[in-house]
């Protein structure tokens, strides 16, 4: 089979996200802890394990339906993080730097997206 999914700069990158976001959203007021902390962590989290259990398909369309898959939890991600800009739980410049580093994460995911040739 291919490289591992330790070996992909996509998956490399998510688990900077995670990190990151988990730093960030331990500085969210406790109430919110079951509330948007949880749905950024969850979300988060969800596209390592996305990329990774797409590159362990042995199926195109399998790979590609779990890409798809991590590509949604980022754009969550990223409107998760404009409300938590909007209610002021999160500084702009570390706002700004997630919504950086989501936006790159993107184009990487779309890269490998568009790099599956998916038989109809």
């Amino acid at each position: 089979m291919g490289q591992s999914y330790r070996d992909l700069i996509a998956w490399q990158r998510a688990m900077q996200l995670v990190t990151d976001i988990y730093r960030e959203t331990g500085k969210f007021p406790l109430g919110e802890r079951y509330g948007l902390t949880n749905q950024l962590r969850r979300a988060a989290v969800s596209v390592p394990n996305n990329i990774a259990e797409g590159q362990a398909r042995f199926s195109s369309r399998d790979s590609h339906r779990f890409l798809s898959m991590a590509r949604g939890s980022l754009v969550e991600i990223e409107t998760q993080l404009q409300i938590a800009m909007n209610l002021a739980y999160l500084a702009k410049a570390e706002g700004t730097q997630l919504m950086k580093s989501v936006a790159e994460l993107g184009r990487i995911l779309n890269g490998l997206l568009s790099s599956i040739k998916v038989v109809a």
